[in-house]
């Protein structure tokens, strides 16, 4: 009797034994910590100097517009600029015109259209030679240009697109000599 009580007392140390490893086992614990997550940024920059580089002295926000002067019927005139994807991923661009109609009170932006054009500064002189033109992404009116905007496409982290802006008429109303208005050309960037 007493070997019996040893035996059963035998398997129930090595059932405890055993059920011990196993509820150790469940309440064991691997860690990984300090976990960080950083939302990517969108940065859309634009060249001061288009033959200078990417230093960030050379890399603005905002820039003072051009002025066109003595705009008539067939007037065209083209404005170079360069975008910059300061940011941490690549971006969908697009532009559109602003504007307060109080800035244009003779209705100078029903007559006067864009045209963008890519532009591939190859030698990056800020001047635009034969070959680095591209394809017109379409012509409208700069009350178009505020509605519909153009899609530029994208740019990837660190690359910059150049674009040549060129501004036309094709015919202006006696009734609008001397009047000006002033319009504001903005670029947006999302984040892909």
């Amino acid at each position: 009797m007493k070997k019996r009580h040893i035996l059963i007392g035998s398997f129930i140390l090595i059932f405890l034994s055993l059920l011990g490893i196993t509820y150790a086992a469940f309440i064991d614990k691997g860690k990984i910590l300090g976990s960080t997550f950083t939302v990517g940024s969108s940065d859309l920059k634009l060249l001061s100097n288009l033959s200078g580089g990417v230093d960030p002295s050379n890399l603005a926000d905002e820039l003072t517009g051009p002025t066109f002067n003595n705009i008539g019927s067939s007037w065209h005139q083209d404005y170079l600029l360069k975008l910059y994807n300061n940011g941490t991923s690549p971006a969908q661009i697009a532009t559109h015109s602003n504007y307060a109609t109080a800035n244009d009170p003779d209705d100078l932006r029903s007559f006067i259209y864009v045209e963008p054009f890519p532009w591939n500064d190859a030698n990056n002189n800020g001047v635009v030679d034969t070959g680095e033109e591209g394809t017109s992404l379409g012509r409208k009116t700069i009350i178009k240009w505020k509605t519909e905007g153009f899609d530029l496409g994208s740019l990837g982290t660190g690359e910059v697109k150049g674009l040549i802006l060129r501004f036309s008429t094709d015919s202006v109303s006696d009734t609008k000599q001397g009047k000006s208005g002033v319009f504001d050309f903005e670029f947006d960037s999302i984040g892909l």
